[in-house]
């Protein structure tokens, strides 16, 4: 793990910057080296949604970081165990979802950190130098661990003041279609209602400048401008297997609109 002094997007946190990242669902680390090299911030390694195994996700973990992204993990549920593995292989932060009330928020924060902050076993791997280091990390993971909460519930929209007032979370993002599911209204992000929660999220959000944003799906970049002029500074900008469909697609179609045969 690279011992750097500062955690690039924990600093662009902390200054409620614009930060742009996506998300990694395909285990091969050459997807991992293609879009940290392209300029993402930072590469969300996804555990809830992918079949990316522990092993895969220490692989891709070390791909990012060295490339001088910052490596974070979406977790499958806010296991400690889970934690600290993937903290032990060096990511930098965690991502974890469904966190519907504070007490949820409380709990993902003393996951990560080491005791008298947090509650997380010590162990020695990646992160720690493999035992070489360790005084170094426990001093790195007490400034710059990163903790993002994911807001996918009615609850969470409910208690979102209270979730983002745990300290140790560094930022929310939104998970609009698990959001617009809990709401009732599945996939129509203009809805009343999940428009109306969105302003709620963002405004409180903006109030206790807790940088925050969501999870754009599709490629589309007048979506992520759109966002971005709404005044959202924590984005995840698609994933690795919507930017390879859409692209195949998207070429091909033009081709066949042109007349041409593929």
């Amino acid at each position: 793990m690279r011992m750097n002094k500062q955690n690039f997007l924990k600093a662009i946190l902390r200054k409620n910057q614009l930060t742009i990242g996506s998300w990694i669902t395909l285990a091969h680390p050459a997807i991992a080296e293609i879009m940290a090299k392209s300029g993402f911030d930072w590469l969300a390694i996804d555990l809830e949604h992918s079949t990316i195994t522990v092993r895969e996700a220490e692989e891709l973990i070390r791909v990012v970081d060295l490339c001088g992204v910052t490596p974070l993990v979406r977790l499958s549920i806010d296991d400690p165990v889970l934690v600290k593995r993937v903290m032990d292989a060096g990511a930098h932060g965690i991502i974890v979802p469904m966190i519907n009330s504070k007490a949820d928020a409380e709990r993902a924060v003393s996951l990560v950190y080491y005791p008298p902050k947090g509650n997380r076993g010590v162990g020695l791997a990646r992160a720690q130098g493999y035992g070489a280091r360790f005084n170094d990390y426990w001093q790195w993971l007490d400034r710059q661990a990163v903790v993002i909460v994911q807001v996918e519930g009615s609850d969470s929209v409910k208690n979102i003041e209270s979730i983002l007032s745990v300290d140790g979370v560094d930022g929310y993002i939104v998970g609009p279609y698990d959001l617009s599911a809990s709401l009732r209204v599945s996939g129509k992000f203009s809805h009343p209602k999940m428009v109306s929660a969105m302003e709620k999220i963002y405004k409180i959000g903006r109030a206790m400048q807790k940088p925050g944003g969501l999870h754009i799906i599709e490629p589309d970049p007048k979506k992520l401008r759109r966002h971005i002029d709404e005044g959202f500074r924590l984005l995840a900008y698609s994933l690795d297997i919507r930017m390879l469909d859409v692209s195949c697609r998207q070429g091909l179609a033009e081709i066949r609109e042109s007349g041409r045969k593929v």
